[in-house]
Parts: C-alpha cells; structure tokens; sequence
C-alpha cells in the first residue's frame, strides 16, 4: 500500500470534520441573524410606539412610560443576546477555517505523494524498457 492510500482515510475523515465545521457555521450564521432580526423588531417597535402619544391622561402616561421602560430592557438584553452570538459565530468561522486548512493541508501531501509515486511508477516503466531494449540488443549483437 502506498503512502497516499494509507494518508487517505486521514484526509477522508478531516473532509468530513470540515463539512461538519461548515454546518455549524451556518447554523449559527442563522442563529446570529435570527437575534438580530428579533433585536431590529424590538427597536422598530418601541420606535412606533413612542411616536403615539397623543391625549393621555396622566395614568395611561405613566403606564406607557414603563411599558417602553420594559422595552428599552428587553432592547438592552437583545443586544447582549446579538453580542453574544456575533462571538459565537466568530468563534465557529475560526474552527471552520483551522478544519479547513487542516484539510487542505492534508490533501496537499497526498497530492504530493501521489506525484511521487506516479513518477516513480514512470521510472519503473522506463527502466523495464531500456532494460527489454538493452536485452532484445544482445542476442543480435551476439549473431
């Protein structure tokens, strides 16, 4: 068996651990754009809701008041909850690209090693003909 058959379930399996990397990238690339769409929603929302305003009595002003004061909190832990998913995604294109490099990487040594053996396989042909050539040579010289 030669080298690069016996290197290749390695560079099968770092295929298979980059494909996997590559998921969970997009996963999380839609996990990250799903909390932001839900952090722009909020915004939108206590934006239209501050512009409506008109004629309230004093307790329906103080109700709306804290209404958009728990708005402005759930704004506030949306953002923490965009900024975490930003870094979690930013965590997983990392692991991607080390997986995908480790791929690369390893198929680039099979790569090399089967040029190798190609070209020693040519040499071993090239030899076998100079070497029937060499001996088709003799007996006629030999007459």
């Amino acid at each position: 068996m030669t080298r690069s058959e016996r290197l290749q379930p390695a560079v099968d399996q770092a295929e298979r651990r980059e494909q996997e990397a590559l998921q969970r990238l997009a996963e999380q690339q839609q996990r990250s754009a799903y909390v932001q769409q839900q952090l722009d929603e909020l915004e939108r929302y206590r934006k239209e809701y501050s512009l409506s305003a008109g004629g309230l009595t004093v307790s329906a002003l103080l109700n709306r008041q804290q209404f958009v004061e728990r708005i402005d909190q759930a704004i506030v832990q949306q953002r923490r909850e965009v900024e975490r998913q930003q870094q979690l995604t930013e965590t997983t294109r990392l692991q991607w690209l080390q997986a995908h490099a480790r791929e690369k990487a390893l198929d680039s040594v099979v790569g090399r090693y089967r040029t190798l053996e190609r070209q020693s396989e040519q040499r071993q042909e090239q030899a076998d003909i100079d070497e029937r050539m060499q001996q088709r040579r003799r007996p006629a010289a030999s007459t």
